[in-house]
């Protein structure tokens, strides 16, 4: 059947594997469907492409130094400093499950201890006020660092073996100072509230002393704002974008697994958020078309593959929602990026750029983005997090919802859920 035309349309983007993130295959008239283990290489490689500007220049404390930053065309003049701990703190949130993974002595292997040991130093640097990468932890007026704070407290929750208990003690008593001092900053009334309520849930993680209403507040709130079949608003009025991906669903779970397990919340809550969570990942894996591109809608599509980091989490909890398989989110996904991650997604000095695809779209920016901000679209890389012999990364490939349907294809009929 011509439907493999997609794998050749693949090949001019890039799709076939083993290729460095920035190398881009001419079209040719054969396809080859990739070998598992050759996407896996490209997600480590695009990743450490993703990373290395940020992470070898922090490590060394030189990252405000280096970094040049670019802003949207409507920015809002806010501190210009927001930018780094952006960068750093969305990044490593994405990268948090890869360095937990044991070492070995494979190639892949040393890339990841590279990374915890960046990511390790970059917070020793992030806390240090006399070094030259002591972030802007932001006050009362400048709201902006509770959001990147707690993707920080979020990298912390998902590897506190490989990123929190290594750190020397000093490093440790800066950063829950620092978590302390944010309480100053009171969160918007949206998905900002989850930002609070997952540094203070942190705290609540190595038993630190809790202000428990950043906590319960955001939890009470985020529930009533639970508009059915998976979706919640953000807010009072519900808005059709991406935030159920790039923030809502996955925090309010993480919070909600933190303090269930200290006793402070029933799992029936824990429970009925995550087979919301697995609801609307199913949406997002329907979104993913034939071609490898997915609805762009929304306010802040510049986060690009982030937004699927639902999808991400749960094929890395092994939890994904039914019908779904392991190897059809790995294919779809590495399709995406093959479509998404072309060379001039990233400047001369290896940065994102701002937009979706390419260099040309910084109009589509918001007055808040910057820099800084794009590195959200880390979280997509989560299922990195799980061993090269696990099915996701070891299944054959395995055509998606969209690439079924299209090509005429038996596939799962879609339904709606009422919890």
């Amino acid at each position: 059947m011509k439907r493999r035309n997609f794998l050749k349309t693949a090949s001019a983007i890039g799709l076939v594997a083993g290729l460095s993130p920035n190398v881009v295959l001419s079209e040719t008239s054969e396809s080859v469907e990739p070998k598992p283990s050759d996407d896996r290489k490209y997600w480590v490689q695009l990743l450490d492409k993703i990373a290395n500007p940020i992470l070898s220049n922090m490590s060394k404390g030189e990252l405000q130094k280096k970094m040049k930053l670019e802003f949207s065309p409507t920015w809002d003049k806010r501190d210009s400093r927001v930018a780094y701990m952006e960068a750093f703190g969305r990044l490593i949130a994405g990268m948090a499950p890869a360095v937990s993974l044991p070492d070995d002595n494979s190639p892949e292997s040393k890339i990841r201890a590279k990374w915890r040991t960046q990511i390790q130093q970059s917070l020793a640097h992030a806390v240090d006020p006399k070094s030259p990468d002591y972030l802007y932890w932001g006050d009362a007026k400048t709201r902006q660092p509770l959001v990147d704070a707690a993707y920080i407290a979020q990298a912390l929750l998902t590897a506190p073996e490989a990123l929190w208990k290594p750190l020397d003690s000093e490093t440790k008593s800066r950063i829950i100072y620092e978590f302390k001092k944010i309480r100053q900053i009171q969160p918007y009334k949206s998905n900002w509230l989850l930002f609070a309520a997952t540094i203070e849930s942190f705290l609540l993680f190595i038993d630190e002393e809790i202000v428990p209403e950043r906590i319960d507040t955001p939890i009470e709130q985020i529930i009533k704002w639970y508009v059915g079949d998976g979706w919640y608003s953000d807010g009072d009025k519900f808005h059709f974008d991406h935030y159920n991906g790039y923030v809502i669903q996955p925090m309010l779970v993480e919070i909600l697994k933190v303090n269930v397990q200290k006793g402070r919340k029933e799992k029936a809550l824990y429970d009925t958020a995550y087979k919301r969570m697995q609801r609307y990942a199913s949406f997002q894996e329907r979104y993913i078309s034939p071609e490898g591109t997915y609805p762009v809608f929304g306010r802040s599509s510049t986060y690009r593959v982030g937004a699927f980091q639902p999808l991400a989490k749960l094929a890395l909890d092994d939890a994904l929602p039914k019908d779904v398989s392991p190897a059809q989110v790995r294919c779809a996904l590495t399709a995406v990026m093959k479509r998404m991650f072309i060379p001039s997604t990233f400047n001369q000095e290896g940065y994102l750029t701002l937009g979706l695809v390419g260099n040309q779209q910084s109009g589509i920016t918001d007055y808040y983005s910057n820099t800084g901000s794009m590195y959200l679209t880390s979280l997509a890389f989560l299922p990195l997090g799980l061993p090269e012999n696990h099915k996701f990364w070891t299944d054959s490939f395995t055509e998606w919802t969209q690439l079924k349907a299209w090509g005429g294809k038996p596939f799962a009929k879609d339904y709606a859920v009422d919890y």
